[in-house]
């Protein structure tokens, strides 16, 4: 019994060694104690709120690091908040984005941004530019604005072409609203156009109009065939266009009518024929005007370039300007005896470099040579040289018409920022702008010594007159007769007593533009081809097929 009370009491430690290491491995650290055991007196009793933990899958092998135990000591645990939404996307990048795909007809980008489109939203984009004959559309958005937090919107404005109404302008507004976190437009028809709002709609409608024929001058109907439509009321027929909302029957857009009650106007039966038959053959849109010098009635106008444009049209005149430019130089001292370079090519001091069609360094020449010959590097030099201080402008607006003004022919010039703007200003080029109409008005104004406005109405008010210098009219003329004796119209068959300018207007990524000014037996003309070329080579010959047809 002795020899076994040793080993039970050695037994008996062990017991509770072993009990002792197993309660202080299940109990609690006094911070998890004070957490979930009652508080002291008058605190009251509180509990942590329950987390939710979601794990990322952890790769074979590895075991993920506590989110709480690898925190540094004191560091508090993490805010136990509903995390917020990130906020949502502003509306004006949607907006932005929906304009740009409407401008570039990407219904399908339009739709991605429209909330709940509807199945046919292209195909009603698609009959819109259809049912109206939508050319072209251009849009203006304004800013976009909050009108609600869930809600924006933009004004906006835009400008459609409808072929043969022309332009229509139009404003309208998108609306956009947060659908799920995101912005959308709220699109409707009337974004399209707001008579389409609740049901309305738009409509082209065509009416058959009959009206007296215009009358030439002698008091008999246009030539068949006379290519001057767009300007007068031929065989007493013609089609109205409207666009007209429904149901109200509101027109918003509509042709005008034609002039044209019986009455005469100035054109001559004869020229009106031989214009319109100088077209004939003729590939490119083109036009040709004819003005009487002393009356300065327009005795023609055939025109295929469309819209009016042998009146209103703008077009660079290339060297034809180079009469008005020969004026301002005349008028500052030279003659057209003057010796003047006419290299192949021309610098201006730190500027940019003029050439010659031609390629040909021609030395030094009369200034009457260097206008024969069309030498733009003479030209750009010169008015560098003799018509700064705005000279240039002023000698086109003053006297030549190229300013705002009534009447019925269009063309302009800006003043010249840079000597480069002048080098081009002074050879038709740059600012430079002007309607057959207004370049026969130059024509004329130099076989008279007057410059006028033209006129169609027999009896309209031509505005003031303009009187040039003599000495500079008489230069001018012997000028523009070398121009067809020896320079660059000689070989288009010119019947004689022909006095002109050739143009060649160039046009930024599409062919020139050729050109032909001049008079003949009291009858100024211009000729335009659309992308013609030369001057010499397709508008002259043009100019000879009209005047030997009088």
């Amino acid at each position: 019994m002795r020899e076994r009370w040793p080993l039970l009491m050695v037994a008996i430690v062990a017991v509770l060694v072993v009990i002792g290491a197993v309660v202080l491995l299940v109990a609690p650290d006094p911070a998890t104690r004070a957490a979930v055991e009652p508080a002291g007196p008058g605190e009251g009793t509180r509990s942590e709120p329950r987390r939710e933990l979601t794990l990322e899958p952890v790769p074979s092998g590895t075991m993920p690091a506590d989110p709480f135990t690898s925190m540094p000591p004191g560091t508090p645990p993490p805010s136990e908040s509903v995390p917020t939404a990130p906020p949502a996307d502003a509306p004006e990048p949607v907006a932005a984005q929906y304009f740009a795909a409407w401008q570039a007809g990407d219904f399908a980008v339009m739709a991605s941004l429209v909330d709940n489109p509807p199945a046919d939203f292209a195909d009603r984009h698609r009959r819109f530019t259809a049912d109206l004959r939508v050319a072209s559309l251009s849009l203006n958005p304004g800013e976009t604005r909050r009108v609600a937090d869930d809600a924006a919107e933009t004004s906006f404005q835009g400008v459609r072409e409808i072929t043969g109404l022309g332009r229509w302008p139009f404003e309208s507004v998108l609306r956009l609203g947060l659908r799920n976190g995101v912005w959308k437009v709220l699109w409707g028809p009337e974004t399209l156009h707001p008579a389409l709002r609740d049901g309305g709609g738009l409509r082209l409608v065509e009416n058959k109009m009959t009206r007296p024929a215009t009358l030439t001058r002698e008091g008999e109907p246009f030539p068949a065939d006379s290519r001057a439509g767009d300007y007068f009321v031929l065989g007493g027929a013609w089609t109205q266009l409207s666009l007209e909302e429904v149901p109200s029957g509101n027109v918003l857009l509509s042709t005008p009518e034609p002039e044209g009650d019986g009455t005469r106007t100035t054109v001559a039966r004869r020229v009106q024929s031989a214009a319109a038959r100088a077209l004939d053959g003729v590939g490119r849109p083109a036009a040709v005007v004819a003005v009487d010098v002393a009356s300065r009635e327009i005795r023609a106008v055939a025109d295929t370039l469309g819209a009016k444009g042998a009146f209103n049209g703008l077009y660079p005149p290339g060297s034809t300007f180079k009469v008005v430019t020969a004026a301002a130089l005349l008028r500052s001292g030279l003659t057209p005896q003057s010796p003047v370079p006419c290299p192949a090519s021309y610098t201006i001091p730190n500027g940019r470099a003029f050439t010659d069609s031609d390629g040909t360094d021609h030395g030094t020449v009369s200034l009457s040579t260097a206008f024969a010959l069309s030498c733009n590097t003479t030209f750009a030099r010169q008015a560098y040289e003799r018509l700064r201080d705005d000279r240039l402008r002023a000698e086109a607006a003053d006297r030549f018409g190229f300013r705002e003004k009534p009447g019925l022919s269009s063309c302009r010039i800006q003043p010249a920022a840079t000597p480069d703007e002048l080098g081009a200003d002074a050879i038709g080029q740059n600012s430079v702008q002007a309607s057959p109409l207004c370049m026969a008005e130059v024509a004329a104004a130099v076989a008279s010594g007057v410059w006028r406005q033209a006129v169609v109405t027999p009896g309209a008010d031509h505005g003031p007159s303009v009187p040039m210098d003599d000495g500079v009219a008489a230069s001018l003329r012997s000028m523009m007769t070398a121009v067809v004796t020896e320079g660059t119209a000689a070989r288009a068959g010119l019947p004689s007593g022909t006095a002109g300018k050739t143009g060649t207007a160039e046009v930024a990524g599409a062919p020139a533009h050729a050109w032909f000014i001049g008079y003949r037996d009291g009858l100024a003309f211009a000729v335009l081809v659309d992308g013609g070329g030369s001057g010499g080579g397709t508008a002259a010959p043009i100019a000879a097929k009209f005047l030997k047809a009088l």
